[in-house]
């Protein structure tokens, strides 16, 4: 499995507003800067993650974003799958019900399941909140 340039930057973008949250709108030009994505890019990003809920979005002359919720309410899991869909690590996993005509006999068929169960367990156990946390404790910026 690998995540996307749009996974990461969702990621990035999330932490960002999630850092930078003063309780006022974040111009998009700001996390621009901050993150190096082209506005361009990070309007498609927002795009996605406003449709999903996340992100609240003003227009205009001091418009911009910020987090629909607090940082602890999302996970990594969740923002990874809105920009990426499935995590799935092979496509038969994707659906709720595999439809592989080959899953009654496949003998490589339980691995691939607990490969998907350690990489969702392990994002949706991961929040924006334990991020911050985290760069704060190892003196990272974002």
């Amino acid at each position: 499995m690998k995540i996307s340039t749009k996974g990461r930057y969702a990621l990035r973008t999330m932490l960002d507003l999630a850092m930078h949250d003063e309780g006022t709108l974040i111009p998009l030009k700001d996390i621009s800067s901050r993150q190096g994505i082209t506005i361009k890019y990070l309007e498609q990003v927002m795009n996605l993650l406003s449709k999903a809920g996340y992100v609240r979005s003003v227009r205009g002359a001091g418009g911009g974003y910020r987090l629909a919720k607090a940082p602890s309410a999302y996970t990594v899991g969740d923002i990874l799958r809105t920009a990426e869909g499935s995590l799935a690590p092979i496509a038969c996993l994707e659906d709720d019900i595999n439809q592989c005509p080959r899953a009654a006999e496949c003998l490589t068929l339980g691995f691939w399941e607990g490969l998907a169960d350690v990489i969702n367990n392990y994002v949706d156990s991961v929040t924006l909140e334990d991020l911050i946390q985290q760069a704060q404790e190892n003196n990272f910026s974002i």
